[in-house]
């Protein structure tokens, strides 16, 4: 398990602009946030990255890194960041189930065809927003295990603004 103010396991994703991101090389001003997504077959991960996509800007204008990723293939990721609007998140795909487990992230075996009609991968990683120091230590995790509660966006950026206004230290630590 990963804790509060301890290093974040380094991993490497390819991103839909063809690029690789890794998080050891990520130099943000102030953090690195890495949301992971169910993949193109959650209709509610839809709704949550549209919520995301539209604080993008500012989260961006805050000195904040964003990647957003899951273990969907390439041509997943490029279905769900097309049909569902997705124009300001970095998608990024093929996260590894070793790497998801490695950053906490619960892993579910498909149980077959959701509600939109798609299938379910084998294995994918569940839901988790991590916030990521610039030393790549971890600030925040919010990890679920299942698809319904996601952690609430509408606050993210004037907490943001508390946060580095105050030197807000990471909690959880102990």
């Amino acid at each position: 398990m990963i804790t509060p103010r301890k290093p974040v396991p380094d991993f490497t994703v390819k991103k839909l602009s063809g690029d690789s991101w890794t998080l050891s090389e990520q130099k943000p001003e102030n953090f690195t946030i890495i949301v992971a997504y169910r993949g193109y077959h959650c209709p509610l991960c839809n709704v949550y990255l549209n919520k995301l996509n539209k604080i993008a800007d500012g989260l961006k204008a805050k000195g904040v890194n964003l990647i957003v990723l899951s273990s969907d293939t390439k041509e997943r990721a490029e279905m769900a960041k097309g049909e569902w609007g997705l124009d300001k998140l970095d998608i990024a795909y093929g996260l590894s189930i070793e790497d998801a487990r490695a950053l906490g992230l619960f892993v579910s075996a498909g149980i077959g065809i959701t509600s939109t009609g798609i299938q379910e991968p084998d294995l994918f990683a569940e839901p988790g927003l991590l916030m990521v120091k610039p030393d790549q230590t971890l600030y925040f995790a919010d990890i679920q295990t299942m698809p319904f509660l996601r952690p609430d966006l509408s606050g993210l950026l004037a907490n943001l603004d508390f946060i580095l206004a105050k030197g807000y230290p990471a909690r959880g630590e102990a």
